[in-house]
This record gives C-alpha cells, sequence and structure tokens, in this order.
C-alpha cells in the first residue's frame, strides 16, 4: 500500500489554489485544523471559499485567514465570535451564506455520500428558503436543500495510522468525519500517526479510503471558546 503521508503542514497545503472551495473541520475551536490553517497563511492563497461550522474568532482559527483577506466566502452556521466576520459582512467585502447547523451538518453528509439534494423543514417561511423549491410532505412544507462538496477538506483528528485511518476524540468528532467524505482531496492532520495494522478497525471513525494526505500535526492550543467556570 503507498504511504499517504507527508511531512509537515506546509506540504500537505502547497497545492492548494486561489479561489479554492475548503472544508475545514471543527465546532468552534474544537478539532479545528490548527496546523493547516496556519500553513494556509505562509502561503498567501485567495479568494478561498470556507465551509465550517463557525470562522473561529478574530486571532485564531479561520479568523486568522479572515484578517489577512485570504477568505472570499464563508458558508457557515454560527459566527458570533468574530468582530472582523462582523466587519467584513457589514462592509460587504464578504460573501456569505448562513445556513442552520442541522442543515449545514446534512449538506456535507449528502455530498459525501452522493446525494445531490434532499428535503428538510428547517428554514420553512425565513430568509433561508428564498429561491429554493418548497414541496408538502404529510401536511408539511419543506425545503429542498443541495449537497455541499469541496475541493480539499482540511480535517483534524486525534490519532491516525499512515493508510490514513482515523479516529477522532471525543466532541472533537463533530463536523471532521462527514467533511473528510465530501473533499475531492482530503487532507488530515493527527495528534498522534501510527503505522498501517495499529489502529483497532472497530475504533475507525473515517476509513483510511477518504483521506489522501495525513501527517503528525505539532504544538497545538486546543483554544476553548468560552470558558466557563463556577465560585
Amino acid at each position: 500500500m503507498i504511504s499517504k503521508v507527508v511531512n509537515d503542514a506546509d506540504e500537505a497545503v502547497i497545492d492548494i489554489p486561489n479561489n479554492a472551495v475548503l472544508m475545514l473541520g471543527g465546532f468552534g475551536l474544537c478539532g479545528i485544523p490548527e496546523n493547516c490553517i496556519s500553513a494556509l497563511l505562509k502561503t498567501g492563497v485567495t479568494g478561498l471559499t470556507c465551509i465550517s461550522n463557525n470562522a473561529g474568532v478574530d486571532d485564531f482559527g479561520i479568523g486568522l485567514m479572515l484578517k489577512t483577506r485570504q477568505v472570499k466566502k464563508m458558508i457557515s452556521s454560527y459566527v458570533g465570535e468574530n468582530a472582523e466576520f462582523e466587519r467584513q459582512l457589514l462592509a460587504g467585502e464578504l460573501e456569505v451564506d448562513l445556513i442552520p447547523q442541522g442543515t449545514l451538518a446534512e449538506r456535507i453528509r449528502a455530498g459525501g455520500a452522493g446525494i445531490p439534494a434532499f428535503f428538510t423543514p428547517a428554514g420553512y417561511g425565513t430568509e433561508v428558503a428564498e429561491g429554493k423549491e418548497v414541496r408538502e410532505f404529510h401536511g408539511k412544507q419543506y425545503l429542498m436543500e443541495s449537497w455541499l462538496r469541496s475541493d480539499f477538506s482540511i480535517v483534524k483528528a486525534w490519532k491516525g495510522d499512515t493508510a490514513g485511518n482515523l479516529i477522532f476524540k471525543g466532541t472533537a468528532r463533530n463536523f471532521n468525519p462527514m467533511m473528510a467524505a465530501a473533499g475531492k482531496v482530503t487532507i488530515a492532520e493527527v495528534e498522534e500517526l501510527v503505522p498501517l495494522g495499529e489502529l483497532d478497525p472497530n475504533e475507525i471513525h473515517t476509513p483510511g479510503i477518504y483521506v489522501q494526505r495525513i501527517f503528525k500535526g505539532s504544538d497545538y492550543e486546543k483554544r476553548i471558546e468560552q470558558r466557563t467556570v463556577s465560585n
């Protein structure tokens, strides 16, 4: 079997071109591909369409790419922690598609499953429904939503092997597995990289067939977006 291992994030993202469509895993700041985002900052690639549940914060995650004006469009669900995102949106400098979180997840899952469209009641009667086909099923109105796919899906896992099989840990699993399946090229950064055969097949969340490049990441900050403590 050909090894899918690359040396580092710089090598993994080097051929991502301007105007590419990217999926970036994570939920808030949990399970985001920190190393690859840092590498994309260095390449200077521009005109990106980024599909992610959120847009990071001003000084971390996708927020760093917004600050350097590398993102042309965000397709997201929750963006409330990023002042630069708000500024660019209100100034007309950033295209934004805000999608209900469950719909976003299902559109990505559909992209990985090869399902071009599906119907959901979420968003009916709101701005989300504008321009979309509506059908009635069992007396209820549903919107037709289309799949989402990407040129590159960039995910972060806890553990992976040289064939690209991935295991996610806890809530860091979030959007990562479905995004891994929906990309033409999927790049995985992992905390632990092990030889093929060391992972229990029953514990693998993403089979290696979906992953084209994998590397061992480093120096993860694993920030918490909103820390809540009690006295």
